[in-house]
């Protein structure tokens, strides 16, 4: 009995399924590649908007060698992995209590959601007036209670914290609507299933729903990650960079010596903090990839 040959598919109807590519190909080239070969030029010349000239790697050196350099790295690590850490732990159980069976949970949804609707202008300035050390609500409540609370955004030991914390704030929203769609997508009968061999509240959100959100907290990770990594607006509002260079961050840093009329500078700064978010990001979700395939 001979074997069914399946029909070849028509080189034709494969090439022509290629054509889709091309627009997102396209878009891919023109807004990404052209402009990332473009800086990583003009970050080798000293330019303005009448010229240029070649210098090579010098604006990489000069770069790298600025005393705000190295509290800038360091306080652009602190930012992106506390508050990437600190917004998959709360969001988490943020997400789980607003799934569960409360009343007037979607009324909550919308408020939990409602700083992310907000410019992250708007809300450093708000929070800069919240946190002023004589006028701000903030020290104001603390003062009605006695305590005297301090410069938030001008003590130098505690800024760059209040700075996290406000992001944390405006934060919050979209990492908790990306694990409430993970756990709102889990099948009910693993929840019967639990219910069924007697676990308890807690063994129920441990062995059912964290494990079954891992590909909700791996993406939320990724984005708070890469979202510290690039921080510049809250920082810039609240702070500018100071008290001195307390909150200056790689964002802060090349802005800058954008604002001072170093272009060549900022532009081989812009690559730096490039080539420092691909190489922790990319290997960071290969890690997370491999270990929500187990």
């Amino acid at each position: 009995m001979q074997k069914a040959v399946k029909p070849r598919a028509r080189t034709g109807d494969s090439i022509y399924s290629y054509w889709f590519l091309v627009p997102a190909f396209v878009i891919f080239i023109v807004f990404f590649i052209v402009p990332m070969v473009i800086s990583l030029y003009f970050s080798m010349t000293v330019w303005d908007f009448e010229s240029s000239r070649f210098v090579g790697l010098d604006n990489f050196k000069t770069f790298l060698s600025t005393y705000s350099m190295s509290i800038g790295i360091k306080n652009t690590f602190i930012y992106a992995i506390l508050t990437s850490g600190i917004k998959v732990i709360l969001a988490f159980f943020i997400a789980v209590f607003l799934t569960g069976k409360i009343r007037s949970k979607n009324i909550l949804r919308s408020i939990v959601f409602f700083p992310n609707l907000v410019s992250a202008i708007a809300i450093g300035i708000a929070f800069k007036a919240l946190m002023h050390p004589t006028n701000g609500l903030i020290n104001r409540g603390l003062a009605l209670l006695g305590i005297s609370g301090p410069d938030w955004l001008g003590n130098r030991n505690i800024a760059l914290y209040s700075v996290i914390f406000t992001d944390i704030w405006k934060g919050l929203s979209i990492a908790t609507v990306i694990y409430i769609a993970g756990i709102t997508s889990i099948d009910q009968s693993y929840y019967e299933a639990a219910e069924i061999d007697g676990a308890t509240g807690w063994q129920k959100i441990r062995y059912v729903t964290l494990p079954l959100t891992a590909s909700s907290r791996n993406t939320v990770i990724i984005l708070s990650f890469i979202g510290g990594l690039r921080s510049f607006e809250l920082i810039w509002t609240m702070t500018g960079g100071g008290p001195g260079f307390a909150t200056d961050v790689l964002a802060s840093i090349i802005y800058k010596q954008y604002a001072q009329g170093y272009y060549g500078l900022s532009t081989a700064g812009n690559v730096i903090m490039l080539a420092l978010t691909a190489i922790l990001a990319f290997p960071l979700q290969a890690f997370l990839n491999r270990k929500e395939g187990k």
